[in-house]
């Protein structure tokens, strides 16, 4: 095996007898920061689910390696504990489970140790106040009244917390104003200090790029990763759009 952390080789997924990745690979090693973007229905949230093990999305060929460990035979929750972590476009509510013992009983099934009450406290205040969250709503149900912009904020505190090997968010910029994105970026930037975790960001829209590093950008269309570049790549995209990175790649250029 490589030193890739995440290691992905001519995948292919189906979803209600319809195959919607149609030979994906991908290769992100720890400390990177990679975008998959692209036009809606492109596949861009199939990928993240395949990953993460979604029992919807049937892996019809092809494979994927976790910090050198095969993903096919890995439940959701072995996938989680190994380290990989994904936010939601639309996060669950969950009535009778509050925010901060729900983060709290992940983070004990993700070390396998107890975690003290306090140090946890102490954790939980500091990443709310990162993300500009009222502490109050450590204490409230998950999810349950939340904003759509506090639900992101709460996927963002799970991130902090959690502290996984690879993150993977599913256009966790969507529906937020401008201000809130802003925020979500500072969450997202205080995990990239770790810089043994790996993010891979899935989204339609580079605002929430603008203040983040990122090491590659891949551009999916149609169920295909059609261009890989660096981090100009999203401004090209910006300036002329996804249509013309697909006529770019129809034409051979």
């Amino acid at each position: 095996m490589s030193d890739s952390l995440l290691s992905i080789k001519d995948l292919h997924v189906r979803a209600e007898d319809k195959e919607i990745l149609h030979g994906i690979s991908l290769e992100i090693k720890p400390g990177e920061t990679h975008v998959i973007m692209g036009p809606n229905g492109a596949g861009k949230s199939t990928l993240g689910n395949a990953i993460m093990g979604n029992p919807s999305y049937e892996v019809t060929g092809g494979e994927m390696f976790f910090d050198g460990k095969s993903l096919s035979d890995m439940a959701v929750n072995e996938r989680a504990k190994s380290g990989i972590y994904m936010s939601f476009q639309n996060p669950l509510e969950v009535p009778g489970v509050t925010l901060g013992n729900f983060i709290k009983t992940a983070l004990e099934q993700r070390t396998g140790k107890r975690v003290r009450i306090w140090d946890f406290r102490k954790k939980i205040l500091a990443a709310m106040n990162v993300l500009q969250m009222d502490p109050s709503y450590a204490e409230r149900d998950l999810n349950v009244g939340f904003s759509g912009g506090e639900k992101k904020k709460a996927e963002i505190l799970q991130l902090m917390l959690l502290d996984p090997s690879l993150a993977i968010l599913d256009e966790t910029d969507s529906g937020l104003d401008v201000d809130a994105v802003r925020t979500v970026s500072e969450g997202i930037r205080a995990f990239q200090k770790n810089r043994d975790s790996a993010l891979l960001i899935i989204t339609h829209n580079a605002a929430i790029l603008n203040s983040l590093h990122v090491d590659a950008t891949h551009v999916l269309a149609e169920g295909k990763l059609i261009r890989s570049g660096g981090a100009d790549l999203v401004n090209e995209i910006n300036e002329n759009g996804f249509a013309h990175i697909s006529e770019q790649c129809a034409d051979g250029t």
